[in-house]
């Protein structure tokens, strides 16, 4: 085949072409990958709305992010003028507006300042207010505050100074001055205590119990959003309880911030408010698994169960609540109920002349604490078969073969399980005290019709009840056997006094959650 000159001249130029994009190709450096992002780098999926003045390379070191996340509901609020004033402050790289639900009616928010939305949407990805964040400290700020010259960046230095345990500074906002108070969280126990502290747990203002003086948080960006409720209502409240537990210390600053004027609140304005602040302390109380707080003139604030709710955990498998597997003991209201049900229970056998007594782990509650086991879930009492019908209550039940309540709300009955009585805190709640009826057999043993397998189910001679003898226990002085350790030893076995156990071992140790707490 003859090759013309013009196609002889194409062939060279396309051959000198491929030759070009070769070498071209060889000498270009490689692009990185498109997914690939540095330590520092902001993701891709960061959430609309995330501030201008952030950099994409990491963190702004002298800069800080005020959020304003506890303002109340509109009109009320001072959200708008509040980050506006901040907004505009020396050392402020940016102002986000935390919240579930945007204020409403609509607020124009002034240049810069970002709404940060916390609530999670079907059809966006989950918040993470950590990625709107892009400075290395981060203030907590309350609705009304005004900025001040200077007083973050002094806030800051502070903080940088201070010793490896302080983690957060505060500043007052207006003139009542915060007071600081010791925060001890019991988780084990389900139960906060406030009282004096030499080092910070929380703050409170100088008013009504329970108020709190507006302040201003400065904390390290990394460790704000190193809780697990870095921004759960009321602010103060959720980082003191956080703090404690992780050793954290606080320290206040003799300088504050301005506080915005306002008019005075109506009757109403002042309902609302009170009602917000309360809802927000039960969920938070809720949510952090709190049921008592022991505030610091002594006074309990309770947030569990009462006669007109259920107890606090279901169905019991195995002799182990639910509670005591996750490290927890008896919620203390339980252990409040439990109380009440067995002063009421030993008053109405006393004036009865039933002969009763501690038994199981409630005669061992009495030796070891003079109360209740702080893990259990019950009380157990024995009595005299033949002096059941003495009782009003156990005789009515005898009668009518059906529960019966009494005037005190306390529900008595025949239990389902077997041949003994039960009588619960009320028809709501079932904490319950057993009543479990012995008879003497051959021999001056007592024993019972009915035996649910626990290991303290065992005969025992009459001897230990006769005497029986007074012994404190749940704030009365209860009837005991008369030799309370001999009689442990034998349902549970030597040693029992010095070294109890849960209910069930083979499901749950002691050993394995004394010193968690």
């Amino acid at each position: 085949m003859r090759i013309t000159p013009c196609q002889a001249a194409l062939g060279a130029a396309l051959t000198l072409n491929l030759l070009l994009l070769l070498l071209s190709s060889l000498l270009m450096p490689p692009s990185p990958p498109r997914c690939h992002r540095g330590a520092h780098d902001v993701p891709r999926d960061v959430p609309k709305g995330v501030p201008k003045g952030v950099p994409k390379g990491g963190t702004v070191p002298g800069g800080v992010t005020i959020i304003l996340r506890d303002f109340p509901e509109a009109p009320g609020h001072d959200v708008a003028a509040t980050s506006r004033s901040f907004s505009s402050s020396p050392g402020v790289t940016s102002v986000l507006v935390a919240t579930e639900v945007a204020p409403y009616p609509p607020v124009p928010l002034p240049a810069g300042v970002t709404l940060l939305s916390l609530r999670p949407q079907p059809q966006r990805a989950p918040p993470r207010p950590e990625l709107a964040v892009g400075t290395r400290h981060v203030a907590l700020v309350p609705d009304g505050a005004r900025a001040a010259p200077g007083l973050l960046r002094r806030m800051r230095e502070v903080l940088e100074a201070a010793p490896g345990g302080a983690r957060v500074v505060a500043a007052a906002v207006g003139t009542e001055r915060p007071r600081c108070l010791g925060v001890e969280v019991d988780i084990r126990a389900w139960t906060v205590r406030y009282g004096s502290a030499d080092r910070w747990g929380g703050i409170r203002g100088g008013g009504q119990d329970g108020d709190q003086a507006p302040v201003v948080l400065l904390l390290r960006t990394h460790d704000l959003f190193s809780l697990p409720f870095p921004l759960s209502l009321p602010v103060v409240t959720s980082l003191s309880l956080q703090a404690s537990l992780r050793g954290w210390h606080l320290l206040l600053l003799p300088d504050s911030f301005p506080l915005a004027p306002r008019p005075p609140p109506t009757p109403h304005d002042l309902w609302k408010a009170q009602n917000s602040r309360e809802k927000q302390h039960r969920a938070l109380m809720e949510e952090f698994g709190i049921k008592l707080e022991v505030l610091p003139d002594g006074s309990r604030r309770w947030h569990g169960c009462d006669k007109d709710t259920s107890r606090c955990f279901g169905t019991i498998h195995a002799q182990t609540p639910q509670y005591l597997l996750t490290g927890r003991w008896t919620p203390p209201c339980c252990l409040r109920a439990l109380r009440a049900t067995t002063r009421r229970v030993v008053a109405e056998l006393e004036a009865a002349g039933v002969r009763y007594w501690l038994e199981g782990g409630s005669l061992l509650g009495a030796v070891r604490f003079g109360d209740i086991i702080p893990w259990d879930y019950d009380v157990d009492l024995g009595l005299y078969l033949e002096d059941v019908p003495k009782c009003r209550w156990l005789a009515a039940v005898l009668a009518t073969g059906q529960p019966v309540e009494d005037p005190e709300g306390f529900l008595w009955e025949k239990a389902t399980e077997g041949e003994f009585y039960r009588v619960h805190f009320s028809r709501s709640n079932r904490l319950h005290v057993d009543l479990w009826p012995f008879y003497v057999r051959p021999g001056g043993v007592m024993t019972k019709d009915t035996w649910l397998g626990h290991r303290q189910d065992v005969e025992f001679p009459e001897s230990f009840l006769v005497p029986l003898v007074p012994l404190a226990f749940a704030g009365v002085m209860a009837k005991a056997p008369n030799d309370p350790r001999a009689f442990l030893e034998l349902k549970f076995g030597p040693g029992v006094v010095e070294k109890p156990e849960y209910p069930n071992p083979a499901v749950r140790r002691l050993e394995q959650d004394v010193g968690d707490g």
